[in-house]
């Protein structure tokens, strides 16, 4: 099985930025240890800042991959063109989200890729991926 972790805007400092929100440990740091806890699956990852590129990642995944997990960030709460690629694919997606984003703004409670992905997980941290990733293994 091949899965793709796709992360979007911001998440590239994880680990750095708001470790109240998001900890303190890098998703560098993390993705290895998802590894170690799934070695059966291969596990690659990308992160992006730009909308474009989760776009490009998704549809080319989507004859590569068995799987995505994606966490969109803030262009999970504006971006009709990721809902519609998500859509457009066949590749099965969960959103994920390491805080929990209906205890946050008003504006965040709103995901424009939620109605187009197999399920969502929200606010268990980094933990998020990996429950993530356990669905698509016990399929």
């Amino acid at each position: 099985m091949k899965i793709l972790i796709l992360n979007g805007p911001n998440l590239n400092l994880t680990g750095q930025r708001e470790t109240k929100l998001y900890g303190t440990l890098s998703f560098e740091d993390y993705i290895v240890e998802l590894r170690k806890s799934f070695p059966e699956i291969n596990i690659d990852y990308h992160q992006t800042n730009v909308e474009g590129e989760l776009i490009n990642k998704m549809q080319k995944a989507d004859f590569d991959y068995n799987a995505i997990i994606l966490n969109a960030g803030a262009y999970t709460h504006t971006s009709i063109a990721i809902g519609d690629t998500i859509k457009g694919i066949e590749t099965p997606v969960v959103e994920v989200h390491i805080s929990n984003i209906f205890s946050r703004e008003n504006f965040r409670h709103t995901s424009y890729i939620s109605p187009y992905c197999i399920g969502s997980i929200t606010g268990f941290g980094l933990d998020s991926y990996r429950l993530a990733i356990a669905f698509f293994h016990s399929k």
